[in-house]
Formats: structure tokens, sequence, C-alpha cells
């Protein structure tokens, strides 16, 4: 396992993040229930990992749960972050002083922990003035309950607003960046990476795997497993999640998976496994987040870390893969619908 700084800071995490999003069965949503969760996380750290990243919302704040009962014991030789801003049973949402010293403490009560390495705002606040965000945030970290800042989600905009901010006040900047970053959604290239780099924030990606469409587990003519993410997005009458599963299950992308397969047979490597080693080997990429449902999903993830694309494999995928126009912040939440492929079944 490699590792690397985070932005412009001293934290030193694993280039490969363990991503928490599918632990927990409270929503139904994921299928790693506790114990499976944490056989990943002992696979995770028995491999060098040390970076976990979690948030409150997950599964209503179950997966924060399962994650700190999981490293007791452990604590001190884990990088722990966690987000902020999203509401979670009966609280409200944002980044109001009010909502995130609130948030905070509930995240460390369920993380049995008394401090977060990396705290991080999960989206922007419209509602919000910056500077009292910012300003909540500092205090956090000169009380001693959190050692860095990160954001998750904001445009190039918003990071440099939030930089500024933190700047005129004498705080605590930001050293993170948490965007969704793939094959299939490269529109953080153009703006969010370079301000990243200018405004002294590392790149902490996710979604490298396109919800599956990446590893091939969903094809043209098919419908989606019904157990798979897709397929319960799919089912599901909540509006964003279809959204999100008709903006993935186009045309373009399934064409960039085929690619991405016949990439991985002439490599010897799985297409999963292609796609992150892509991703990891991308300018301004810090650490890549995987999201494993299991034991044999994180060692196949993290067997891309060891994969070293042909510099002709590489320039095809950058070829096929050349951005089109979508949402701007290459953010999860603000996904706009798009044609999907019709399935059967």
């Amino acid at each position: 396992m490699d590792y690397v700084t985070m932005g412009n800071s001293g934290l030193r995490v694993s280039r490969a993040c363990l991503g928490t999003l599918n632990f927990g069965t409270r929503t139904g949503l994921a299928a790693s229930d506790e114990s499976e969760a944490g056989r990943i996380i002992d696979a995770f750290l028995d491999s060098g990992g040390t970076f976990v990243d979690t948030a409150d919302l997950y599964h209503g704040g179950e997966t924060e749960e399962i994650v700190g009962r999981a490293l007791r014991g452990r604590r001190e030789a884990v990088v722990l972050a966690t987000k902020g801003a999203m509401p979670v049973g009966s609280e409200g949402r944002g980044l109001s002083r009010r909502h995130l010293t609130r948030a905070l403490e509930a995240s460390l009560r369920r993380l049995g922990t008394d401090y977060i390495d990396l705290y991080q705002c999960h989206q922007w606040d419209p509602g919000t003035p910056i500077e009292e965000t910012m300003a909540t945030l500092d205090g956090f970290v000169r009380a001693g309950k959190v050692r860095y800042l990160g954001c998750s989600n904001f445009s190039a905009t918003q990071i440099v607003e939030s930089q500024w901010a933190a700047a005129r006040a004498g705080g605590t900047p930001f050293v993170s960046l948490q965007p969704q970053y793939s094959l299939l959604m490269r529109v953080i290239e153009e703006e969010i990476l370079p301000a990243c780099e200018r405004h002294g924030l590392g790149a902490v990606v996710y979604g490298t795997l396109g919800g599956g469409v990446l590893s091939g587990r969903y094809r043209r003519d098919a419908a989606p497993d019904p157990d798979s993410r897709m397929g319960r997005l799919m089912s599901m009458s909540m509006p964003g999640g279809r959204r999100w599963a008709e903006s993935l299950l186009t045309e373009r992308n399934l064409d960039i998976a085929d690619q991405v397969a016949e990439v991985a047979a002439q490599v010897g490597a799985s297409p999963a496994e292609v796609a992150l080693s892509w991703v990891s080997g991308r300018p301004g990429v810090t650490s890549v987040l995987v999201g494993p449902r299991s034991v044999d999903q994180l060692r196949a993830n993290l067997a891309a870390f060891d994969l070293a694309l042909p510099e002709e494999a590489t320039a095809r995928l950058e070829e096929i893969s050349r951005p089109a126009q979508g949402p701007r912040d290459g953010s999860f939440f603000h996904l706009t619908p798009a044609r999907s492929v019709a399935m059967r079944g």
C-alpha cells in the first residue's frame, strides 16, 4: 500500500480509502451486515490501509456505529473521516453552526471516539453564510474534536469561497475535497481539480466504478439484477436515486464499459481493476474510495492499486471517455436526468 500527503497538510493517508456506504442494513440499500463489515475493515487494515471514510447520513447513523465498534482498540492506527450536513433522523440539515455542532457531537458518540481526523461538509449549503460554516469548523479544530477539515461535492467556486472565508478569519482551511470521478464522469478535470491544486486540497474521489457500470455488471439486453444497487434504486419511489441510476445506464456509458472490458481482457485484469487503476493514476487524485460489500470485493478492488496500465491502454481509455456535457460540479447530489437505455425485463 502506498501512502500520500493530503493536500496542503501533513496528514498522511493510504492511496486506497475504505468507503463504508455499504455497511448497514437499516435502509435496505446495502448487503453488508455488521459481521461482514467488520471482516472487511479487518482485511483493509491488514492490507496496510489506514484511511476509512463514513458519514452520519449513511443508514441513518448505523454505519458510523458499525465503524466505531469495528475500530475499538485500533483507533489510533486509522485516519477516520466522516461527514456532516445531511439530515439524520429528526435532525435538520445544512452547514449552520447549530446543525454542525449537533451533527459532530452525534457522530463522535456513534463512532465511540473523542476526535475525528477529517471532518467534511457533505455538500454546500446555500442557506448559510460560508463565513459562519468555516468559523464553526475552526472552532471544532481549536477544541480538539477535529484534526483536519474537508468538503464533499463542492464546485470550484465554492472551494475558493470557503478557503477565502477561512483565510479572512485566520481560521482553518479545507485540506480535502471528495468529488465523483470516473471514466464516466470526468467534469472535475476542467475546473475543480485545478481549484483543488491551487488552494491546497487533496482529492479523495468516489464513484470510480460508475455505480457498477464499469465493472461490467449491467447490459443493454437485460434489466438490472433486483439485488444490485441499480436494481434497488430503479425499483424505489425515491426520485433522486432513480434519476441517478438512469443517468448512468446510458448508451455512452455502456459503450465505455464495453471498451473497458476489452482493455481488461488485453491486460489480463478485471474491468473493475482497469477502471480503478485509471482513476488512481490521474493527476490531482490523492486517494481513491473503494466501497466493497464483501471481503472478496475488497481484495479485488485493492488489486487495482498494483496494476500498471500500458500507455496504449491509458490512451485508449482517455480517448473513449472524453467528457460529454454534464453537471458542472461532478456531484451525486446535482445529477440531472439523462436518456437511459431501454432495459428488457
